[in-house]
Order: C-alpha cells, then sequence, then structure tokens
C-alpha cells in the first residue's frame, strides 16, 4: 500500500453574519470564500488515485449560494419563508466553517472507504483572510 497527499481548491459564494460580532460583520454580508484541502490516504490499487477531486467539490459546493447563519439568530425564521439557511452551532466565523466542512469531508463514505483523511482546511473569506484547521 502506497500513502499519498493531495490538495484541492474550491470557491463558494455565500452570505453569513456574525450574531455576537460588534462590527460591520455583525450585518448580513456575502464573500466569494475560498477553501483549500489537503488529504492524505492509501492510493487505491485498481484506480492509483487516493480520492477523487469532484468528492472534495461536491462537499464544499453545497454552501454555495446560500446564506449561513448561527442556529440562534432570530434571522433565520425570518429568511425560512424565502429559503432554508445553512445553520451552524455557532457564529459561521471562518474557524467554524473550517471544522464543519473538515468534519463533513471526514464523513464522507468514500474517505472513511479508502482510509483517506483531511490533514488540513483554509478557509478564506478574503483575500487576506483566512482559517486553518488542522
Amino acid at each position: 500500500m502506497m500513502n499519498s497527499k493531495i490538495f484541492k481548491v474550491v470557491y463558494f459564494d455565500a452570505s453569513h453574519r456574525l450574531l455576537h460580532y460588534v462590527g460591520k460583520c455583525n450585518c448580513l454580508h456575502g464573500h466569494r470564500w475560498k477553501v483549500e484541502v489537503w488529504i492524505e490516504g492509501v492510493v487505491n490499487e485498481k484506480t492509483k488515485i487516493v480520492l477523487d477531486y469532484n468528492i472534495i467539490k461536491q462537499v464544499i459546493e453545497r454552501f454555495d449560494h446560500q446564506v449561513i447563519l448561527n442556529k440562534d439568530d432570530p434571522m433565520v425564521m425570518c429568511l425560512e419563508k424565502f429559503q432554508k439557511p445553512i445553520m451552524t452551532p455557532g457564529d459561521p466565523t471562518s474557524e467554524l466553517l473550517a471544522q464543519i466542512i473538515k468534519n463533513m469531508l471526514n464523513n464522507e463514505p468514500e474517505l472513511k472507504e479508502n482510509l483517506v483523511k483531511v490533514t488540513k482546511i483554509r478557509v478564506w473569506e478574503s483575500p487576506t483572510c483566512y482559517a486553518e484547521c488542522v
């Protein structure tokens, strides 16, 4: 069995607000999010790949064109009349989204079945700011 590392970048557009933040980010606003994913695992003997890059893309694109809100945000009830927001267990910061995306990927059947794991996630909410989860 041979181990290898792969890397994938995925972009998505989504809005969020930080309910417990004092400042501009308390207002609903959007970003062009950039997510960098590092994965390590066993190379499949038959396909000679660690993981199909499209699996990473499909998981992260669940956030595309969504509104991401703290599950306790009163805006959730208003928005649900029009579209169901993605709800997070706390303010949807870059730090929290990095952890959520890492968990989502690690729970994908293809990763579990193939001895593959996310070793690092970097979530950029602007060209100059990112959070990293290892």
